[in-house]
């Protein structure tokens, strides 16, 4: 298994179901995620910087088996901003 840290870019949802394909760049590798898409798509926003795990494919696509965000989540961020703003009332 090869490993990449980089910034994200470009995540697009390519097939809706049960568990979806994502899409995404990774200082301009093409990466996939189906495995864990759903916890990727509450964590990951453009712009963060992950360290991702995996192969490529046949089509030279990065495919992510495992992904870990470098600081904050965006789900962490998106909660302690709802935290500041209910303690404004």
């Amino acid at each position: 298994m090869k490993s990449m840290k980089g910034v994200v870019s470009k995540i697009r949802v390519l097939k809706m179901s049960k568990t979806p394909l994502v899409r995404f760049s990774l200082d301009g590798v093409n990466c996939l995620i189906a495995a864990h898409s759903l916890n990727f798509l509450a964590d990951v926003d453009e712009g963060m910087q992950i360290v991702v795990a995996g192969e490529h494919n046949d089509r030279k696509q990065f495919v992510v088996k495992k992904y870990s965000v470098i600081g904050k989540t965006k789900i962490m961020i998106e909660f302690e901003s709802m935290k500041k703003d209910l303690s404004f009332r």
